[in-house]
């Protein structure tokens, strides 16, 4: 499939090409959990495990630790930890989380911002669908 520019042939990357390793960036990216931890810390302030949890209501311990954890991986947050007892651990955006998480937070706001209209959509399209159903 003609994807357009192959920018691999000039160093760079494409998207739509099946290999291009930005796929993975974006697929967690995408995550629910992943945006929604992004945006948590996007204010710049550290925020510890606990406190995570109880901000991403409804997030489990070992999906918000695999989230954290693919996070630092790609370089888009930090973990801090304190030698205390018990121990103390910190997470914070890198400047490369911060970038994507002002994104994301704009995101978040135009999804607040018009929930109302995509629930109108929603409901009209399933009264459609099921008239439709019925119909038939």
């Amino acid at each position: 499939m003609d994807t357009g520019f192959d920018l691999r042939e000039h160093g760079g990357v494409d998207v739509f090409l099946r290999d291009c390793p930005t796929r993975a960036v974006l697929e967690l990216i995408a995550s629910k959990w992943t945006m929604l931890v992004l945006v948590a810390l996007e204010d710049g302030r550290p925020m510890r495990f606990a406190e995570l949890r109880r901000r991403l209501d409804g997030v489990t311990s070992k999906v918000l630790t695999q989230t954290l954890r693919a996070l630092e991986r790609e370089g888009l947050l930090t973990r801090q930890v304190y030698p205390t007892v018990p121990p103390r651990v910190e997470y914070r955006l890198t400047e490369l989380g911060r970038e994507v998480g002002g994104l994301l937070q704009s995101i978040t706001d135009w999804s607040q911002a018009n929930i109302v209209a995509i629930q109108a959509a929603r409901k009209d399209f399933d009264e459609r669908t099921a008239a439709a159903t019925s119909e038939a």
